[in-house]
């Protein structure tokens, strides 16, 4: 049976960096359970406008969900590729990941454009505003992890692969897999929900 011949990644549990990264997360929970409240609240306040049942496309959205989730399982395949400290394969993953995240983050644009170019913006209902902080909040945070993926990435090919670096892409993975976590969520609340 052949070895994977893993290394293990950077000693991370007593970092004061990491302990001040996972407080990061739990705000940034805080902010998306703040969100999801509001967006409750306001789901029904459609001004005598459209709902979410005739505003969205479940099919599209699959596709969207299908390719977040699938860039989320390429970036459990970097962080393998980490732990064997094989650059190449860290990098091939990681712009892959990056190309999936590019390409959803393209389809929420799009669908935010369709949405204002049929006169559903944010100003037109609490429902649209509420959709719109909600699911444009989320779309910032994949904004911040492409730009993450793209210094990482540089910071590789041009210096290398050190224990410093390592530890970013632990960090950068938790914060990539607490997106799609998120995203699931909103599939479910927003959108499969919503077409009930």
């Amino acid at each position: 049976m052949k070895s994977l011949n893993l290394t293990p990644l950077p000693d991370v549990t007593s970092d004061k960096t990491v302990l001040g990264f996972w407080i990061y997360l739990m705000t940034d929970l805080v902010l998306f359970a703040t969100l999801f409240a509001t967006y409750a609240v306001l789901q029904g306040n459609t001004n005598g406008g459209s709902g979410s049942r005739e505003l969205f496309s479940l099919p599209f959205v699959l596709t969207e969900t299908l390719i977040l989730l699938t860039s989320s399982f390429t970036c459990g395949l970097a962080m393998l590729a980490a732990q064997k400290r094989d650059k190449a394969q860290l990098i091939f993953w990681m712009v892959v990941t990056a190309f999936l995240g590019l390409t959803f983050l393209g389809m929420e644009i799009s669908e935010f454009s369709m949405l204002v170019q049929e006169g559903n913006n944010w100003q037109r209902s609490g429902f649209l505003s509420a959709f719109f902080t909600l699911v444009g909040t989320h779309g910032l945070h994949i904004s911040v992890g492409l730009l993450w993926i793209g210094v990482l990435v540089f910071k590789t090919v041009k210096d290398g692969l050190s224990d410093g670096l390592l530890k970013r892409f632990v960090l950068l993975s938790l914060f990539w897999h607490l997106l799609d976590i998120v995203w699931i969520f909103i599939f479910t609340i927003v959108y499969l929900m919503g077409a009930a």
